[in-house]
């Protein structure tokens, strides 16, 4: 999205921008920490490979309500206050999360958790905004490679709780100890008024533009597929393991892990990348390398090759979704921040339609097929890639600065991705 020139960053801005990304972080663990037990919730709670697509499928639906919600209550508080209460009480959800053992409960703490989750995304992404336009930078990305790297922390944690066999009680009830205690110090040095000004409302006010949807539509649809692939590896990597290939639970977590790190390593090098050949290149070899590790998975013969196969789909897809919005800002240069809300729509679209996806082909038949239809999908961003060129068609390195915007609410709804 744009953004305007600024004075250097004071040192209460800096602060502000480090608490920021820590929160980023501490949502990518407590995020990864979820997905990365599926299979412990589902023996836990008893709940049937044929119902959990549907409590999966809810999650982002309410997410996207508590997001709506979010902007009422910033409306009357400020984007720091909603955030200052949303993430410590995340944090309590997924404590709740493992310690209920029946399905009612589990519905009850999911369907907070989605709420909550909306809330949080929209608070974070309104304040990075209004970080960036103060910074008169991009600054966004950093955010989200720090969501990465949490979500290498919680896939971690996860499976060092598998390897040693603890309960979910331990599994979400220890880190939540830790997490919603920092949750609480950090939100101390959010930025408010004070740091930010018009910022947030100036953002708010560009979204809300009136604009084309046709021009975006071909984005609107490779942001769609991206998030399909997306949430098929965070909701269904580690069952797929566990279930498909026979894998122990531990082993199991590190298809996520794989997957983040390689997330975070492509989002370190892929600006250099678009600017030394181009958008239109670094999207299509992306989407090519994304089907290629679903291939790899769908065939894994064992869980290394599977693991393997999740690794290389991350380092694939970490160029595509930041390209969707880079491309939607120069599509209309004149309303960039209201063409990426806009494309932002889609991430859980993404999700509300891959979790169910799988999830329903593999009841119907197997993983192995399950993957298939992420596979084609991600694939089919191949034709549209062409419109990610800069304007005038060219194809080639891109010059210029590009807009920045938030990656996704992942997971289940997510903050980044």
């Amino acid at each position: 999205m744009q953004v305007t020139a600024a004075a250097e960053p004071t040192p209460r801005l800096r602060m502000a921008r480090a608490a920021l990304a820590l929160s980023f972080l501490l949502q990518g663990t407590t995020f990864a920490l979820l997905v990365t037990c599926i299979p412990e919730i589902q023996d836990r709670y008893g709940l049937s490979d044929a119902l959990l697509p549907v409590f999966l499928a809810a999650v982002p639906i309410l997410a996207g309500i508590g997001s709506i919600g979010s902007e009422t209550l910033v409306k009357r508080t400020t984007a720091r206050g909603v955030l200052r209460v949303v993430q410590p009480a995340i944090c309590v959800t997924l404590a709740l999360t493992g310690l209920g053992d029946q399905l009612w409960q589990l519905a009850l703490a999911l369907g907070l958790f989605g709420i909550l989750v909306g809330a949080l995304d929209a608070s974070m992404n309104m304040l990075g905004v209004g970080l960036q336009h103060r910074y008169g930078r991009s600054i966004m990305i950093g955010f989200h490679a720090a969501f990465s790297l949490g979500g290498i922390i919680g896939a971690a944690l996860a499976g060092l709780a598998a390897h040693y066999d603890a309960g979910l009680p331990l599994v979400f009830g220890g880190p939540a100890i830790v997490l919603v205690p920092a949750a609480l110090l950090i939100g101390r040095h959010f930025a408010g008024p004070a740091e930010l000004g018009d910022a947030v409302r100036e953002a708010a006010e560009l979204a809300a533009r009136r604009i084309p949807w046709r021009p975006l539509l071909p984005l609107c649809a490779a942001m769609a597929f991206a998030y399909i692939a997306d949430a098929s590896v965070s909701n269904y990597s580690v069952k797929y393991l566990t279930d498909g290939l026979g894998s122990r639970e531990d082993l199991a977590k590190l298809s996520y892990l794989g997957y983040m790190v390689a997330m975070l390593l492509g989002r370190a090098v892929g600006d250099r990348a678009v600017q030394r050949f181009g958008a239109v290149p670094v999207v299509r070899a992306g989407a090519s390398l994304a089907g290629a590790g679903f291939l790899l998975a769908a065939l894994a013969p064992a869980a290394w090759a599977g693991i393997l196969g999740f690794t290389v789909l991350g380092l694939g897809i970490c160029a595509i979704i930041p390209q969707v919005f880079a491309a939607g800002g120069r599509l209309l240069p004149h309303a960039s921040d209201a063409a990426v809300a806009r494309l932002n729509l889609f991430n859980y679209a993404g999700f509300l339609i891959g979790s169910p996806l799988v999830g329903t082909l593999a009841e119907l038949s197997s993983y192995r097929w399950a993957f298939g239809a992420p596979m084609l999908l991600i694939l089919a961003i191949l034709p549209l890639a062409r419109h990610f060129a800069p304007a005038g068609g060219q194809a080639g390195p891109a010059t210029g600065a590009q807009p920045s915007a938030k990656p996704g609410v992942r997971g289940t709804a997510r903050s980044g991705s």
